[in-house]
């Protein structure tokens, strides 16, 4: 029998993150990037445990398995970048697939890597107009929500004619679900919000018992709708909830971008407000998984020294984990007034990597007469990635596994935390529209 070694073929500890150290010249240091591409890339290549997941994958392996030697040596560097521009920073590779993430002495991080090499390219070349313009959701939601402006673009944005020109003109694919936009907006809607003083709070061990919103600009600009739907029900289990002040993107559409500088003038204008509002004994909810994840996760990582954004991340949940908090301290009203028969749900990526199991499905499932079948796969839709022309079928095969079950399952809903994802499956589903989880669970109270 062979003498045991402390040598095994991947790691059995819980992953764990390593600062993203991008004020640092070596940060965009490119020989020195293509050096750790190429070394993550060869270990990629000898495992391929990541071949069903986003696009990146793929078009590693096909050029290795197309290349002369059959190895990476003799792939060309150009491919390199070609698996930079499909990665959308799910992070499902790092959490759910990889076996050689930290601790494990590989070392590997392949999202942090391609966002180092999404970083790389933009200090050098910038972005097009059409990603700066897609990115750039503030902007387009207050343009786009002024109410005249807000009738010609959904008009347009709906228009046969209108989607060719898009593509045509910024190369956003015709068949892509894009946004409806409002005049009215979520922070409109519940400005009176803003006066809550959280008296009523009941606190639990794991909670304060009351909420303030970050919106998002998903929420605020184009559903307001779940917004409202989320405060309602917040307020009918007797959860104070206000508004955030000075509220603007949380920075993930420019950090998918590379857009670093981006992301800091966005945290230095949210997290001090946010931090305020913890320090008043408030703690933080957003109905946006990728939202919420920049928040608890990458925010931390590309300020490690930052007790504001610790402070932040400490006290940030998701909605539907705030509620089952609540639930198992007893605070939950279960006086449900509709069933909801059977549901179908997407598990969005960025919550699943959030590490807090399925409190969606877990809430809608104390509704009686009420099944949820889960579906963790992702979406392709990467709040970008399903929308540019030169991707949007790529994200759509990515797409047709959950497409698929979800049509199998003959559901009275189809839903997902993430909206986004949930209007690109839906394209997909001939008797059933996007629904999200925050409205199910209105419905199903009454109110």
């Amino acid at each position: 029998m062979a003498a045991p070694t402390d040598k095994r073929e991947g790691s059995l500890e819980a992953p764990t993150r390593h600062p993203i150290d991008w004020q640092s010249d070596s940060f965009y240091d490119e020989d020195a990037l293509m050096t750790e591409m190429e070394r993550v890339f060869d270990i990629c290549h000898g495992c391929r445990r990541c071949f069903n997941l986003c696009h990146s994958f793929p078009t590693l392996f096909d050029a290795v398995d197309e290349s002369e030697s059959m190895e990476l040596d003799t792939v060309p560097k150009s491919v390199y970048w070609d698996v930079v521009d499909h990665c959308y920073l799910c992070d499902m590779c790092y959490m759910s697939k990889c076996p050689y993430v930290p601790p494990h002495e590989w070392n590997i991080d392949f999202p942090h890597l391609m966002l180092r090499g999404k970083a790389l390219r933009f200090k050098k070349e910038g972005a097009s107009r059409r990603d700066n313009l897609l990115t750039s959701t503030d902007k387009v939601g207050k343009f786009a929500g002024i109410p005249v402006v807000a009738q010609v673009v959904n008009a347009v944005n709906s228009s046969t004619g209108g989607r060719k020109l898009l593509e045509n003109v910024l190369g956003v694919h015709r068949d892509a679900p894009v946004p409806t936009y409002h005049s009215d907006t979520a922070r409109k809607r519940l400005h009176v919000l803003k006066s809550e003083k959280g008296e009523r709070a009941e606190p639990t061990d794991d909670t304060r018992g009351k909420v303030v919103l970050f919106t998002t600009c998903y929420g605020n600009y184009n559903l307001p709708s779940m917004i409202e739907d989320l405060v309602a029900v917040y307020e009918h289990n007797d959860i104070p909830v206000a508004l955030a002040g000075g509220e603007v993107c949380c920075g993930m559409p420019k950090l998918d971008l590379g857009d670093l500088e981006a992301v800091q003038k966005a945290k230095e204008t949210n997290v001090p407000d946010l931090a305020y509002w913890v320090d008043m004994g408030w703690d933080i909810i957003a109905p946006v998984p990728s939202c919420t994840l920049m928040f608890k996760q990458e925010l931390p990582l590309m300020f490690p020294d930052d007790p504001e954004v610790t402070k932040v991340r400490d006290a940030f949940f998701d909605p539907f984990e705030y509620l089952m908090l609540r639930h198992k301290a007893g605070k939950l009203k279960t006086d449900f007034a509709k069933p909801l028969g059977k549901v179908s749900y997407q598990v969005p990526c960025h919550l699943r990597v959030q590490n807090i199991g399925l409190k969606t499905k877990e809430i809608l499932q104390l509704v009686p007469d009420t099944q949820v079948e889960a579906i963790e796969r992702c979406s392709g839709h990467d709040g970008t990635y399903a929308v540019k022309k030169e991707t949007h079928d790529i994200a759509k095969k990515i797409a047709r596994l959950v497409v698929s079950r979800a049509k199998k399952a003959d559901a009275d809903h189809f839903v997902s935390d993430c909206p986004m994802a949930a209007e690109q499956i839906a394209q997909g589903l001939e008797a059933q529209e996007a629904g999200n989880p925050l409205s199910l669970l209105r419905n199903a109270y009454g109110i």
